[in-house]
């Protein structure tokens, strides 16, 4: 009886590969970060898409054209823009995306309602702007932490929102087609003085845009132009101000970091030796009562 014959066809090996999703505070913004060897095949999104390449490069085909793109780079995609993906030199590559609405890009500029007439377009499918990246990592790094620390404070909302406003800013100044956002002379006190009053529980950015009739980036840049840094700085140097006084007044280094609105005391050494150059323990150190003789 004759045996059967089977002939063993081995299996190609399945490409690596490793995705996170990560959600933010703002209905329409999401980020991913992945890994992967994969040949993504022709696809599109419904959203903008806007990357850096952390490691390894990538080859794409894109509706602005087949590109290159190198590890510090970013790489972008329009709302329907078909494009695919594959490694390029390498077995991998490494990447982190931020994906917004249409409608949360259209605002930033300040008119969404002129936008969905004329809808915005990324102008370039990679981009080397060192200022755009960092305001990205910044970014990126603040939604991952959100996702491992789901309980925030407002100071770190705040934060956040800075980061996202900065980078659809940068990204709105220097690559869409958008108009030049007009610059503004409004008087931001108010702001500041509403900080200053509430150091503890800050005002969100879109609460503070509206307590002045601005925009968030426009507040932004009027608040950051008018006292040189921004709204979520000042607020940390407000604190530190604060914990400074009560440390003086003999307070516990524990207890003013907790009176103050910082995380934990960590946190307020890190701020407090940025800000006065010394370390709030050295502060402290002046306020023990002389030996008895």
């Amino acid at each position: 009886m004759e045996l059967a014959r089977f002939i063993i066809v081995p299996m190609k090996p399945i490409p690596a590969h490793h995705a996170r999703v990560f959600g933010s505070p703002w209905e329409g913004v999401y980020g991913t970060h992945m890994e992967s060897a994969r040949h993504f095949g022709k696809h599109w999104h419904a959203v903008y898409g806007l990357g850096l390449l952390e490691d390894g490069a990538q080859s794409s085909a894109s509706g602005r054209g087949a590109v290159d793109a190198y590890a510090g780079d970013l790489i972008t995609t329009n709302p329907g823009e078909v494009h695919d993906g594959q490694p390029l030199g390498g077995p991998s590559r490494r990447w982190r995306m931020v994906y917004l609405d249409p409608g949360v890009l259209a605002s930033m500029a300040g008119d969404p309602a002129a936008t969905a007439l004329l809808p915005l377009e990324l102008t370039r499918p990679v981009i080397q702007d060192a200022r755009l990246g960092q305001a990205l990592k910044r970014l990126l790094d603040q939604l991952e932490y959100r996702e491992a620390e789901p309980v925030w404070s407002s100071a770190d909302a705040l934060a956040c929102e800075e980061a996202l406003v900065h980078t659809c800013a940068l990204l709105l100044e220097g690559h869409t087609s958008a108009a030049c956002i007009p610059e503004v002379s409004a008087d931001v006190r108010q702001v500041r003085d509403r900080l200053a009053d509430a150091p503890l529980e800050p005002p969100t950015l879109t609460q503070m845009a509206q307590m002045v009739g601005l925009s968030k980036y426009q507040l932004l840049r009027r608040f950051e132009k008018s006292y040189g840094v921004t709204p979520y700085a000042w607020l940390l140097q407000q604190r530190a101000e604060l914990a400074r006084s009560l440390i003086r007044r003999g307070e516990s280094l524990a207890l003013a970091a907790a009176s103050s609105g910082f995380a934990d005391q960590s946190h307020m050494t890190r701020i407090f030796a940025r800000q006065f150059g010394y370390s709030p323990g050295a502060l402290k150190k002046t306020q023990a009562p002389a030996p008895l003789r």
